[in-house]
């Protein structure tokens, strides 16, 4: 388990390192949809689906990202966490997951050993991390506060509207709501006693 100052601690990847497996992907509208209700449902037929093409690869996984909270508008986009013994063995999970119509995008070793994967249909961005991830407790614990706590979810889907004009890749629109992010991160690890 990583420690409070690991999982407190904002890490952001290499600034110099260039993470796209095969180049940038064009630019595209971020579009904002009110909560639909079928998003846990689609989550747990595709988590069905990476287990078994996994098996015991698979140390953890998890529904994150806004479509995990119950009323938060979001991308129609689910955002999975997976958790491998080593991120770095991509021969380990990347061959059965391309079967299933992943391919990777994003490969960060400065960031976690991060890889994304993303599936087109339905749209799908699956996060690989190591074991005892300090980002995968973030993941979490954002996901869980924001559930409980109704205020910060307004909150912070006025932060999502407010940042979806600007155009440029999802990564920017990442950027302009990161301000309410960290001060919603503050506010929950001070309530957990981690700082």
């Amino acid at each position: 388990m990583p420690t409070n100052e690991q999982i407190t601690q904002h890490h952001d990847p290499d600034p110099n390192e260039n993470p796209w497996v095969n180049g940038p992907p064009p630019p595209e509208t971020v579009v904002i949809s009110s909560y639909n209700p079928e998003w846990p449902r689609r989550y747990e037929t595709l988590a069905a689906g990476i287990r078994a093409a996994l098996g015991d690869a698979v140390l953890d996984l998890d529904h994150v990202g806004s479509t995990s909270v119950e009323g938060l508008a979001a991308k129609d986009v689910i955002d999975i966490d997976l958790t491998v013994a080593d991120p770095r063995d991509e021969d380990a999970y990347l061959p059965p997951l391309e079967r299933l119509g992943y391919h990777l995008v994003i490969r960060e070793p400065s960031w976690h050993e991060h890889r994304c994967l993303r599936l087109t249909d339905p749209r799908v961005n699956l996060h690989v991390f190591g074991p005892d991830c300090p980002e995968t407790v973030r993941h979490r614990m954002f996901r869980d506060w924001l559930r409980a706590h109704p205020d910060d979810l307004a909150l912070y889907e006025e932060a999502k509207r407010a940042a979806v004009p600007g155009g440029g890749h999802v990564m920017d629109y990442n950027r302009r709501k990161e301000k309410t992010i960290r001060e919603i991160y503050d506010r929950l690890f001070r309530a957990a006693g981690m700082l």
